[in-house]
């Protein structure tokens, strides 16, 4: 029988599901506060230029003969709004000419928010803040490498394998970085984290979910973002109460050793091991699951037709091969690329925004669960292109509206331009999510493995553009500087949903099997297709009771 035929006997989402589910939904709480963790460790404090050979230099001020000191030393300069500060990145390279300047080697740092951020350890300022923007990137640099090697490695070796394998790495990155002895090694931990986060949230969601059966994998893909959620809660709860990155680091990083003793708890995935001819350990698996589930399993549970290796096989770029199709695949890696640069940007971004940090932070966790708890409710009620056009459009014009505070407002004003980046995050969370389901049940069965990873890897590549966008405010000044990224995310956003219209619905349609079947599906208009769908039940039904009436017949007769 078929393995969704052995789930209905199993249960598809019975207890040995769910407390599986359970231990692997762990792993997205330690991989949320390693993605974000940034948005802490690398926040830029205010600073200023340290006053050559002062060492007990610091940021506030120690006094009146401290203050005639830094006067006579640093010069102040005026910003586009006309306020005068300290200079950031020059001091007077002559006491007694007061009017040349050099650039300074060391600076001090308000610790007022933060007592110590790598930013301000390293001294990534000035001629080098560029390097922020280009440590996040390389961080999605290495997710797109872990999503496309250790991807593949899970089908090598296994799911089970390749999730430890990932947790090992995960662990000991975060833990290493806590010890990096300079920037380009901090650098270099990132990008091992970020292979190991990948490879991990995507063995985890994996192993999850193909235990569960088809009428519930759409609720199992959505709360494994809650755990994800609740990790970003529990980030920020932590980071308020440590101010130090390093210690701070060390607090988040070292409780995810944890999840190498759960190799005990999880098994290997049924699924693999029966592509792989070990039915027997697949079989030992299923029939503990019943076990717990409380069900009887038929004596024979597995056949040829278990995993179907005779099916029609095709490539991802036959998707490219007639107009239909090949508008339809750039439209979805479209959208998984914007919603992909937007999501973490608006993320990342929360670092720009004015207010207490913290505050912001929380604020936006509660706006992303709300996201994914609309979802649940409205996927399969809404449909799946008008709830994921209106959340990209929902959260586009919010971005986009960010200018007009700033062209006509002013600093009192800042709350609103906090406010719709808000909004924004609210509409990328609910696209992200929707993302998933849509573009799986668009490709057909024959590509839909393949077109899948090939979404996943333009949505790497939007995340590593997305520390760029976040950043482009270091490049102005004045309150245009807080705008800017939410306006480039608004215009890619709105852009992206009102293409997405052009693809059709999949809610309550027979999905492609084959690319003939994508040619064709969603040219009859949904009328028409509701009334082939009963007309198609009416005679399946007709069937049945001739079927049974015959059966009756022939008993008797």
């Amino acid at each position: 029988m078929k393995f969704d035929t052995i789930l209905d006997h199993l249960g598809e989402f019975g207890a040995y599901q769910k407390r599986l589910y359970l231990l692997v939904c762990l792993s997205a709480i330690s991989i949320a506060f390693q993605t974000l963790l940034p948005v802490f460790y690398l926040a830029l404090p205010d600073f200023r230029c340290a006053v050559p050979g002062l060492d007990n230099d610091s940021y506030t001020s120690q006094g009146s003969s401290h203050d005639v000191i830094i006067n006579g030393t640093i010069p102040w300069e005026r910003d586009d709004d006309g306020v005068s500060t300290l200079s950031e990145c020059n001091v007077y390279t002559n006491l007694t000419a007061g009017n040349q300047t050099r650039e300074c080697k060391s600076w001090v740092y308000d610790k007022a928010t933060f007592t110590s951020t790598a930013l301000a350890q390293f001294n990534i300022v000035c001629s080098d803040k560029g390097w922020r923007a280009t440590s996040n990137s390389i961080n999605f640099a290495g997710s797109l490498c872990g999503a496309f090697f250790l991807g593949f490695l899970s089908d090598l070796i296994g799911r089970k394998k390749t999730f430890f394998l990932s947790a090992f790495f995960h662990c000991a990155s975060g833990i290493s970085l806590a010890f990096a002895p300079n920037f380009e090694g901090f650098i270099a931990l990132r990008f091992i984290n970020g292979v190991a986060n990948a490879g991990l949230f995507m063995s985890a969601f994996v192993i999850g979910v193909e235990l569960v059966g088809p009428s519930k994998r759409v609720l199992a893909g959505i709360v494994i973002e809650l755990f994800w959620c609740l990790g970003l809660f529990i980030l920020g709860a932590v980071a308020y109460g440590i101010r130090n990155w390093q210690h701070l680091q060390l607090v988040l990083s070292v409780p995810s050793v944890l999840l190498l003793f759960l190799w005990w708890f999880i098994p290997e995935s049924p699924r693999w091991l029966l592509s792989r001819g070990r039915d027997a350990e697949a079989e030992q698996i299923i029939r503990k699951a019943a076990e717990v589930n409380d069900v009887d399993l038929p004596p024979k549970i597995f056949d040829k037709s278990t995993v179907d290796l005779n099916q029609p096989q095709a490539r991802v770029w036959e998707m490219f091969t007639t107009p239909v199709l090949l508008i339809r695949s750039l439209i979805i890696f479209l959208n998984w690329f914007v919603i992909s640069m937007v999501y973490y940007g608006l993320g990342l971004n929360v670092q720009n925004l004015s207010g207490d940090i913290y505050l912001n932070f929380t604020i936006a966790n509660i706006v992303e669960t709300l996201a994914y708890v609309i979802c649940i409710f409205f996927l399969d009620r809404a449909g799946r292109k008008k709830l994921h056009c209106g959340s990209m459009m929902l959260g586009g014009v919010a971005c986009l509206a960010t200018m007009f505070p700033v062209m006509y407002g002013d600093s009192s004003h800042a709350w609103i331009t906090t406010t719709l980046s808000m909004i924004g995050k609210l509409g990328a969370s609910a696209a992200f999510a929707i993302i998933y389901v849509f573009s799986a049940e668009l490709f057909p069965t024959v590509v839909r493995n393949s077109g899948m990873g090939a979404s996943s890897t333009f949505a790497r590549v939007g995340g590593i553009i997305s520390p760029f966008v976040a950043d482009l405010g270091l490049l102005v000044e004045g309150n245009l500087k807080t705008a800017l990224p939410l306006v480039v995310f608004g215009a890619v956003t709105v852009g992206a949903g009102l293409l997405s219209l052009i693809l059709p619905e999949t809610l309550n349609r027979k999905l492609p099997e084959n690319i003939e079947d994508a040619k064709t599906f969603g040219r009859t208009n949904s009328s028409s297709q509701n009334y082939l769908d009963t007309l198609g039940g009416i005679k399946s039904a007709d069937k049945q009771i001739s079927g049974k009436f015959k059966k009756i017949y022939d008993e008797k007769f």
